[in-house]
């Protein structure tokens, strides 16, 4: 079996001459399918630059990086475009709800913009609006959701589609602690019943610990903490 997630030899900086800001020098990561990885690290480390990386976001690196078996080194926009509609999901630290779009609008707007039927989405749809605690609230638009309702719709667009991989920037970063929690169990439910891997970005010790393995990054490098 393929891993999700393989980094090979990562070297990637911002700037040049004196003003350069190295980020990778060098780093390694492999996440194995169907993991629950936690990236902790100082602010400004590059944990979201990372994730631009895996996702072809940010095109400027040298090494390898593997998502699911395949190299995106070579990929062209087209090729980088199938995979984040296919392989790939993105939950991010805003929301990034379409206000005057209502709940179940908002988690088929992807597959309305991918040219597909929504209809064929419709089992898809009532399981995750289960799933995320929301089918009392397909109707309901944004702002008439609580911060915490809001990154649950934002959770169930984003893994409609059943990605393999699912790769979250600072998810609870806007909410409450009690909030916050229930996204955490949400990930691990999500990662135990359907199998995504989860990349996650955290500054909490207690986000991180969710999940099964914890990875940080220092000094440039990729480190398991034990």
């Amino acid at each position: 079996m393929y891993n999700s997630i393989e980094i090979k030899n990562l070297k990637k900086h911002f700037g040049s001459g004196d003003n350069e800001a190295l980020i990778f020098d060098g780093a390694d990561l492999t996440i194995e399918k169907g993991s629950f990885v936690s990236l902790t690290g100082a602010s400004g480390s590059g944990k979201s630059t990372l994730l631009y990386l895996i996702g072809g976001l940010d095109r400027d690196f040298t090494g390898d990086i593997r998502i699911s078996g395949q190299s995106i080194s070579g990929m062209d926009d087209k090729q980088l475009s199938y995979l984040r509609s296919n392989k790939l999901s993105y939950v991010f630290q805003f929301y990034n709800l379409v206000a005057n779009l209502t709940v179940e609008e908002n988690i088929l707007l992807p597959i309305e913009l991918s040219g597909r039927k929504t209809r064929d989405y419709l089992p898809q749809l009532e399981e995750i609006l289960k799933i995320t605690g929301l089918s009392e609230k397909r109707k309901s638009y944004p702002a008439q959701l609580s911060g915490g309702q809001q990154q649950r719709c934002s959770i169930a667009r984003a893994v409609l589609n059943e990605p393999e991989i699912l790769l979250a920037d600072e998810p609870t970063g806007n909410l409450d602690k009690n909030s916050g929690e229930q996204i955490m169990k949400l990930f691990r439910q999500l990662n135990e019943q359907k199998g995504i891997t989860i990349l996650q970005v955290t500054h909490s010790d207690e986000c991180a610990a969710y999940a099964n393995r914890i990875v940080k990054l220092s000094d440039h490098r990729l480190e398991d903490v034990e």
